[in-house]
């Protein structure tokens, strides 16, 4: 008899404490206009509004952002007419400003000011607010978004529509943050716009200036986390970093095509360019800073009046990165450098004016370094009393300790250059290589194809018998033959003492 009565017991309980988890998980309009609120002036901004609740709307009109921006006069205020905050009754919010909305601004200082309005057009409820009070995801999306310049006002004068338009619009834009509060803001972000079209017109009659710019970026991406001090001073940098601003994240994006063209009286100038995508890496806190790009398949085509032929340039990869160490520190940091570019072709029109003989190889151009190493950070580049300190030679910056050549290629007109290296620095030593500190080290270099092309530019008559034979003793005197047909190599060794060597023998 008491089995029925336990199990019904049982599930009444599991189903209450089930109910008392997704009510403590609800959230209701007030939580997001309230955390709203709070992001805003814990960020150093002014903010005025007007509150009314109807049932389960809460609307939010007359929306007032006012912001001094740093080391000016200026002032920034951002208006909106009004957003609705809809409770759905589930535990979500829906966030609503509408199908079209008006963002005002004024830039206001002593020498001029600025004024205009901005239309914002979506889909209407757009946005879905869920979680809990100290840990909301907001998803939105949008099968279509346009932000377009509708006015704008200079001292005072405002002007006509045709001599400023700007226009960005967006397909399928989706996105989702979780976002977790505590005295740090903490942010997990993904979003996607499937194509961004932009379209930026301008004239200056008086002037006879006119300039336009359109282009298309496809399939746009980003994921990343971010964390943000809450009740901190947005423009205040030093602060923020101290307080433990960070940000990282990847973006990527497929095709993009864009053209442009500007006129200045009797100059012009017109450009048009494609690339297959991209891809970005950027970490910043107050450790360190990275940043690594790479856009691959790139065509730019540039024509100009100041310039008396077109110009088609194309390349396979550019790509660029670099690490910097932020933290004050006596212990050593990692730090990076690397910049390529691959496969860069120039115009046959270019090379029929160096080369109008066809004799030099025209095979496309490569250039890559990629440098990595150790270094300290002496200075605390967030103090500003540190940094007067540095700028008046009070302070010293940091030191190197050590640097990797990972990869050195340069290759161009049938000759090509490879080359790796390690090498330590005494910091002690500032006496040996005047001033700098003293390298220790080996680095390994392979030249293929000097020779050839020493040959090709005698014929050309750009290089002398008698200059191609002193560049040839040198190579003799740094190099050894490698493996190959008209192939050098060359190790090329720094002592703790000083002396170098190039393949054992004594340079210096």
């Amino acid at each position: 008899m008491s089995t029925p009565f336990l199990k019904h017991s049982c599930s009444a309980a599991a189903l209450l404490v089930l109910s008392a988890q997704i009510a403590a998980a609800d959230i209701n309009a007030q939580d997001v206009w309230g955390d709203w609120k709070s992001y805003i002036t814990g960020a150093g901004y002014e903010l005025t509004a007007t509150e009314t609740t109807s049932g389960d709307t809460l609307t939010v009109s007359d929306i007032s952002v006012e912001l001094s921006l740093p080391d000016t006069e200026a002032m920034l205020t951002v208006t909106l007419p009004a957003v609705s905050f809809i409770e759905n009754g589930d535990g979500t919010v829906t966030v609503n400003m509408t199908e079209e909305s008006l963002i005002g601004f004024v830039v206001d200082d002593e020498s001029e000011s600025a004024e205009g309005e901005i239309v914002y057009r979506q889909d209407a409820n757009a946005m879905l607010v869920s979680g809990e009070p100290n840990d909301m995801v907001y998803d939105y999306a949008t099968s279509q978004a346009l932000l377009e310049l509708t006015s704008l006002v200079v001292d005072g004068v405002e002007l006509p529509e045709d001599w400023l338009s700007l226009s960005i619009a967006m397909d399928d834009v989706q996105s989702r943050t979780n976002m977790k509060l505590d005295e740090i803001r903490n942010y997990v972000q993904d979003y996607s716009i499937a194509a961004l079209n932009y379209d930026i017109q301008f004239k200056i009659p008086e002037e006879n200036a006119n300039g336009a710019f359109t282009g298309t970026v496809n399939d746009l991406k980003f994921t990343g986390t971010s964390a943000v001090p809450a009740d901190t001073d947005s423009t205040d940098i030093e602060a923020l970093f101290a307080a433990g601003l960070s940000f990282e994240g990847t973006s990527s994006m497929g095709s993009a095509s864009g053209s442009g063209s500007m006129t200045d009286g009797e100059q012009s100038f017109q450009f048009s360019g494609q690339s297959n995508g991209g891809k970005a890496d950027v970490a910043v806190s107050n450790q360190s800073i990275s940043y690594d790009v790479i856009q691959s398949e790139a065509d730019i085509s540039v024509t100009s009046s100041d310039i008396p032929f077109p110009i088609s340039l194309s390349l396979a990869e550019l790509g660029f990165n670099v690490l910097v160490p932020l933290a004050q520190s006596e212990e050593e940091q990692d730090f990076a450098f690397g910049l390529t570019l691959r496969d860069f072709n120039v115009p046959d029109l270019f090379w029929s004016m160096v080369d109008p003989g066809n004799v030099l190889p025209r095979d496309p151009a490569s250039l890559v370094l990629k440098l990595a190493g150790k270094g300290k950070v002496l200075t605390d580049i967030f103090d500003p009393e540190a940094l007067i300190a540095l700028e008046e030679g009070d302070a010293e910056p940091g030191e190197i300790n050590a640097l990797s050549l990972n990869e050195l290629l340069v290759s161009a007109a049938g000759a090509t250059l490879t080359g790796t290296g390690d090498f330590t620095f005494n910091n002690d030593d500032l006496d040996t290589f005047d001033g700098l500190p003293a390298p220790s080290g080996t680095a390994n270099l392979q030249l293929h194809g000097a020779n050839g092309l020493l040959d090709s530019l005698v014929q050309m008559g750009l290089l002398s018998d008698s200059d191609a034979t002193g560049a040839r003793l040198m190579m003799g005197l740094l190099a050894v033959p490698g493996d190959g047909e008209d192939s050098l190599k060359s190790e090329i060794e720094i002592s703790e003492n000083g002396q170098i060597k190039a393949n054992g023998q004594r340079i210096k």
